[in-house]
């Protein structure tokens, strides 16, 4: 294991790191998209984009990721037999 961490430089550990950074990412979207459609409230992308349209872009193109996660985990805990609705 050593031999091939040589090998690559590192890079394991490095495409580890970015995974996980990944997945915390998307995570957080999924909680903003929970606590949107929970209690109402929405992020405000004028605080990080200001008038910049591309970065305007990439924020709601980030909390749309959020968004598809949490459809689809409702949908699969819909479907499963270890949830119910009780409203």
């Amino acid at each position: 294991m050593v031999f091939l961490n040589l090998l690559t430089f590192g890079l394991w550990s490095k495409l580890g790191r970015l995974t996980h950074y990944a997945f915390d990412a998307v995570l957080f979207s999924a909680f903003l998209a929970g606590m949107k459609r929970s209690t109402g409230l929405t992020f405000k992308k004028d605080k990080i984009a200001g008038e910049n349209k591309e970065i305007s872009t990439w924020v709601d193109k980030y909390l749309g990721l959020g968004e598809w996660v949490m459809d689809q985990s409702v949908a699969v805990a819909s479907s499963s037999g270890w949830f119910e609705r009780t409203r």
